[in-house]
């Protein structure tokens, strides 16, 4: 081959050759810088909306679901248990027995005042009668005086007599209440020992048999009642609200009760009291009670005893724009996703509660705010993606 063939050869080898290794060494650099990227995070978004923000007030401590009308009920004396004709979980109306004593001894002493009642009543229907007499019997003589046909002596001594059997029938008839205040001493008596539903509701609890013997509680210590009555048509919450709150709470405001019995649900509710005076607690913070009653339960049944949690909506504002209160993290700053990457933007805050928090000002309806905040690598910039 000749030399100067060969001479011109060699450089377009080189050219094609440093080519090669230029492609491959942007190959490699490509290749590394893609693999050494920073991977997208991966967050959770929600979207900027109009709705309804809240302020609330809750409560400090788990508060407690009561019955508007509960009933403890024990009979005023002692004795044995002669009836029960009601058992758990009977509904009963105002004033039916629940529960009665051994009491024959007692219906007879009402049946003695009722019989004595009665030949009183007859007594003094008697001593009336006979006065009635007298006193026809006096005015007939006291006529025959005028005409001078009996003695003045003889006509005054009827009109005395006539007196005196009026008397005696208005004594008898004073005697007639005497004997009824004996009868209904001997019913009150009698209602001693029966126990009567103050109320409308069910029978929750029996304590005691036929046979068994009660007692009432003794001052100061606390007994199973023998019959426990509740109502539960009226339900409603008692719970402590810290004393710093507690003077922005009415009553009438409304307000929400949740439970633990009834995950993701809610009940409409009201303040119906805010206690008069402070609760102190040892080793606890001071807190006032505050009641609120159940409006709309639907279909849920709420017993008496379970624990909730009380939201007094003591400010409302509806139709603003708001953001996931979770969302917001220190200085009234939010993380928004744009493009594929993380912005950090301030923004001004009005009403707000654990839930949702109006914004005034710094995003628009339709951005997408981070709600996953604690999220590692979350910063302003950082490439990141929504599933």
């Amino acid at each position: 081959m000749p030399f100067s063939s060969i001479s011109t050869e060699i450089p377009g080898m080189k050219w094609r050759a440093l080519a090669v290794v230029a492609g491959i060494t942007g190959v490699a650099v490509a290749t590394v810088l893609w693999v050494g990227r920073p991977k997208p995070i991966t967050v959770d978004t929600a979207e900027v909306a109009r709705g309804t923000v809240d302020q609330t007030v809750t409560n400090t401590r788990a508060g407690t679901v009561k019955a508007c009308n509960r009933a403890k009920l024990a009979p005023q004396m002692g004795g044995q248990i002669a009836r029960l004709p009601v058992k758990k979980g009977d509904r009963v109306e105002k004033g039916q027995v629940l529960l009665e004593l051994w009491n024959a001894d007692i219906r007879a002493e009402v049946n003695l005042a009722e019989r004595d009642a009665a030949a009183t009543r007859a007594l003094r229907d008697q001593a009336c009668i006979s006065a009635k007499v007298a006193r026809r019997e006096s005015d007939r003589l006291a006529s025959l005086v005028e005409r001078k046909l009996v003695s003045t002596e003889l006509a005054e001594r009827a009109a005395g007599e006539a007196e005196g059997r009026e008397a005696a029938c208005r004594a008898a008839g004073e005697q007639t209440h005497v004997s009824q205040a004996r009868i209904e001493a001997a019913r009150a008596h009698l209602e001693r020992t029966l126990l009567r539903a103050p109320f409308a509701g069910i029978v929750a609890e029996i304590n005691g048999e036929v046979g068994e013997f009660v007692t009432p509680s003794p001052v100061g210590i606390p007994t199973p009642p023998a019959v426990d009555v509740v109502d539960s048509s009226c339900i409603y919450v008692t719970a402590p609200i810290d004393e710093v709150d507690a003077p922005r709470v009415r009553e009438g405001m409304t307000a929400r009760v949740t439970l633990d019995a009834f995950k993701d649900r809610s009940f409409k509710a009201h303040v119906r009291r805010v206690a008069p005076y402070v609760l102190e607690v040892e080793k606890q913070a001071r807190t006032v009670e505050v009641e609120a009653e159940i409006d709309e339960r639907d279909d849920a049944v709420l017993l008496p005893g379970y624990s909730a949690d009380l939201e007094v909506i003591v400010a409302e504002r509806p139709d603003v724009l708001r953001v996931p209160t979770r969302a917001l993290v220190e200085g009234n700053r939010v993380y928004v996703l744009e493009g594929g990457r993380i912005r950090s933007r301030t923004v001004e805050t009005g009403l707000g509660n654990w839930e949702f928090t109006e914004v005034t000002k710094g995003l628009e309806p339709g951005d997408r705010v981070v709600v996953s905040i604690d999220r590692e690598g979350l910063k302003d910039g950082a490439p990141a993606v929504s599933p």
